[in-house]
């Protein structure tokens, strides 16, 4: 099963935006990215309705940030992107009947529960901008003599 990498892409293209003054097209982000115009598009639309991008048509247009990147946390992208699950582990349902499957999925359900809270809690307490700063730092020290 390949892993969801919208969020970490995403946040990728969001902290170019915050490095660039001009707009970014779909074009360009997707040569970056490796994909289709169109998937970005359509991706950072849904980033668009919640107003951390906006885009403008014509010439001149492409798409830039909407908000700070202070004001936008790894949360709020991710619930933008409307991620159906950070976890890609299924239960067993083939045997609803059998008490072992019901102990094994009960155990499993609590577990992930906890898991994705704690993560969700933690992806809420990063912004956009604590990621540029990391940025910042690695870049200063790999460009040291």
């Amino acid at each position: 099963m390949r892993n969801d990498t919208r969020l970490s892409r995403m946040l990728h293209v969001l902290i170019h935006m915050g490095r660039h003054e001009e707009r970014a097209t779909s074009e360009t982000i997707a040569q970056m990215l490796g994909t289709n115009p169109v998937v970005v598009r359509r991706t950072l639309g849904l980033l668009k309705e919640k107003g951390y991008v906006r885009s403008e048509k014509g010439h001149q247009g492409g798409w830039s940030l909407g908000k700070p990147l202070s004001e936008i946390t790894l949360l709020d992208i991710h619930n933008a992107l409307s991620t159906p699950s950070i976890f890609a582990i299924g239960l067993s349902t083939d045997h609803p009947e059998c008490l072992v499957e019901q102990a094994v999925n009960a155990a499993l359900t609590d577990a992930f529960e906890q898991a994705q809270a704690l993560l969700l809690k933690r992806l809420g307490k990063v912004t956009l901008a604590q990621l540029a700063e990391d940025f910042d730092e690695r870049y200063r020290v790999a460009m040291l003599p």
